[in-house]
C-alpha cells in the first residue's frame, strides 16, 4: 500500500501555514481560503468599533517589527473584539519563545502553531483557531505509544493494571501536572488583546454548574466485565468516555481540562510539523521518564486462590506455604516470615504479624513476580513504521492472559 505523505493531510488540522511554500495545489488553495477567512473574521469583529475605512486601512497594512526606540504602541483596537489573539501576534511573544526554548523544540517549529495549542475551544469556538483537532490527534498518539510500551515490556499484566498504568502516565491529572512543570500560565479571561503565550480558556467560576460533557455518568450495569471495558470505554477503562473537544465550545471548564488539552494538542502539532521520530523522543523524555512503580497498582483480594489457579493452569506443582523464620511469637509484636514453594522452587516470601498475613503477602509477591515479568530485548511495533529493513524486529511475547477465578 502506498504511504500517504504527512504534508498532504497535515494541513487539514493546521489553520496557519508552515513558513515554507505549499507542496501541492490543494495546500495552496487551502491557505488562500484560510487567509480570506481570517480577514473576514477581523472585518466582522472590528466593524462594530471602527469605521469601515479605518478597518480596511488596518487590514491592508502589513505588521512591522516594533523598534526599541519607538515610544508609541501598535493599535490593538481590531484585536480586542476577537475571542483569541491574532496568529500574527505569536511572532512577538516572549512567552512563546521562552516556552519553545524550555521544551528544546527546534526553531523550525512555528510559534503560530504553538500559540494555537494554548487556545481551548471554550475560549474560541472556531475549530480553525483552537486546539480541538490537534487534541484528538495528540490523545490518540499518547494512547498508542503508552499502550504499546506497557504491552511490550510487561506482556503478562492484567487489563485492570494496564488501565491504571495508562492513567498514571497520560491521565488528566498527569497531563495537568506536566503542563504545570513546563511553566504554563493561564490567562484570567480569554481575549484578543492578551499575550498568546498564556493558556486561554473560559474559567468555571465558583458556584457554576459543570457542563454535561464533563460529568461522569455511572454505567447502567454495575457488573461491567473486562471485555466491556476494553471495547466500550476509553483508554483508561473508565465507563465515562472523554468529551469531544469541540463539544466544549463556549462552555466554562476547569483548569485541569484546559491544561491536558494543551499537552495533547502540542504532541499532535509536533507530529505534523516535526514527524514521528521527534515525537517518540519527546514522549520518551517527558512521559516515560516519569517513575511509576507498577507493583503498587495491584490489588489482590484472594491471592492464595489466584496462585493455586495459576499453578494449575501452567502445569506447576501446587503451592505450599512454609515458615522460614520467626521472632517474638509470645511478644506483643511478633514477626513471621513465610515462603511459598512450588516443589523445590521458591515463588515468593512475605512477612507479617500473623501466619495468615505472612502467607497472604507471600502469595501476593508470587503473583507479582509472575505478572511483572519483563523480557530482556523488547521491540515496540511503532519502531518498524517506515523501515524497509525489518530484520531487527523481535516478536513480542503474547501471554495467555490473567488468571480468572
Amino acid at each position: 500500500m502506498k504511504r500517504i505523505r504527512i504534508s498532504r493531510c497535515g494541513t487539514q488540522l493546521l489553520a496557519q501555514s508552515v513558513p515554507r511554500g505549499p507542496s501541492c495545489p490543494c495546500t495552496a488553495a487551502f491557505q488562500r481560503n484560510n487567509n480570506h477567512r481570517i480577514q473576514a473574521r477581523l472585518q466582522s469583529t472590528a466593524a462594530a468599533s471602527l469605521p469601515l475605512e479605518q478597518v480596511e486601512t488596518e487590514l491592508s497594512e502589513t505588521p512591522q517589527p516594533i523598534e526599541r526606540h519607538q515610544s508609541t504602541t501598535p493599535r490593538r483596537a481590531p484585536l480586542v473584539s476577537i475571542p483569541s489573539p491574532h496568529p500574527s501576534a505569536a511572532k512577538t511573544s516572549a512567552k512563546l519563545a521562552a516556552l519553545r526554548s524550555r521544551l528544546i523544540l527546534p526553531q523550525r517549529f512555528p510559534l503560530e502553531t504553538l500559540a494555537r495549542t494554548l487556545v481551548h475551544p471554550s475560549a474560541d469556538p472556531d475549530p480553525n483557531f483552537n486546539n480541538s483537532s490537534l487534541t484528538v490527534l495528540g490523545a490518540n498518539l499518547l494512547g498508542y505509544y503508552t499502550t504499546e510500551y506497557l504491552l511490550s515490556n510487561y506482556p503478562r499484566l492484567p487489563m485492570t493494571v494496564i488501565f491504571a498504568a495508562q492513567y498514571a502516565y497520560i491521565g488528566p491529572k498527569a497531563l495537568a501536572t506536566i503542563a504545570s512543570e513546563w511553566g504554563i500560565e493561564a490567562a484570567a479571561e480569554p481575549g484578543g488583546e492578551i499575550d498568546p503565550g498564556l493558556l486561554q480558556f473560559k474559567r468555571l467560576r465558583s458556584g457554576e454548574q459543570m457542563p454535561d460533557a464533563l460529568k461522569r455518568r455511572a454505567p447502567r450495569n454495575w457488573n461491567v466485565t473486562t471485555t466491556h471495558r476494553i471495547l466500550q470505554s476509553d483508554e483508561f477503562g473508565a465507563a465515562f468516555r472523554g468529551p469531544n473537544p469541540q463539544d466544549l465550545a463556549r462552555k466554562p471548564v476547569h483548569m485541569e481540562e484546559a491544561a491536558q488539552s494543551f499537552v495533547r494538542a502540542l504532541v499532535g502539532s509536533l507530529h505534523l510539523h516535526l514527524g514521528r521520530p521527534f515525537v517518540k523522543r519527546f514522549y520518551r523524555d517527558h512521559f516515560l521518564s516519569r517513575h511509576l512503580d507498577i507493583s503498587t497498582l495491584f490489588d489482590f483480594r484472594t491471592p492464595t486462590r489466584d496462585l493455586s489457579r495459576l499453578c494449575a493452569r501452567e502445569g506447576f506443582e501446587a503451592p505450599v506455604a512454609r515458615l522460614i523464620s520467626e521472632t517474638g511469637r509470645l511478644s506483643r509484636h511478633p514477626v513471621f516470615v513465610v515462603g511459598v514453594y512450588s516443589g523445590k522452587d521458591k515463588l515468593g516470601e512475605g512477612a507479617g504479624s500473623t501466619l495468615d498475613e505472612a502467607r497472604f503477602r507471600a502469595a501476593a509477591e508470587s503473583l507479582k513476580a509472575w505478572y511483572l515479568y519483563k523480557p530482556l530485548d523488547v521491540t515496540v511495533p511503532s519502531s518498524m513504521e517506515g523501515e524497509e529493513d525489518t530484520s531487527k524486529w523481535i516478536p513480542n511475547l503474547i501471554d495467555c492472559g490473567e488468571v480468572i477465578v
